[in-house]
């Protein structure tokens, strides 16, 4: 049985609540949801859902980068949206981070997240 290893990183914020940014296992990575927080601030970024989505991306690439990995070792992603309308301008910056090979990917609304964040991904990666 593979030993958990949990995975930090100062370049992503700190987690809200009691739980790792990400756990190693064996060749697994997951990675827990990351929200639109500036790492340097712990503020919630300003603006819209493109500038929040970009955000939550820059912060689970710099957990992936703290584990050895990268977008490319993906595997699937779960985007959580507080309103369905963003979905096209989710996806936009989204296929920018993934555009070759993008992970398997379920998206959901939900009618709230933690700090009024507009947008949540938590991804699984595949280590090398």
């Amino acid at each position: 049985m593979a030993k958990k290893k949990v995975i930090r990183s100062e370049a992503a914020p700190a987690p809200v609540a009691s739980y790792s940014q990400a756990i190693k296992a064996g060749k697994f990575l997951f990675c827990s949801g990351q929200i639109p927080i500036d790492p340097r601030t712990g503020s919630l970024v300003p603006g819209g859902i493109e500038d929040q989505t970009r955000r939550v991306l820059e912060n689970l690439g710099a957990v992936l980068e703290a584990a050895g990995a990268s977008y490319r070792d993906v595997l699937k992603c779960t985007v959580f949206l507080t309103d369905l309308q963003d979905f096209e301008t989710m996806n936009g910056v989204y296929s920018t981070y993934f555009s070759d090979a993008p992970p398997a990917r379920s998206t959901v609304q939900v009618v709230a997240l933690p700090r009024g964040a507009r947008v949540e991904i938590e991804a699984i990666a595949l280590l090398s």
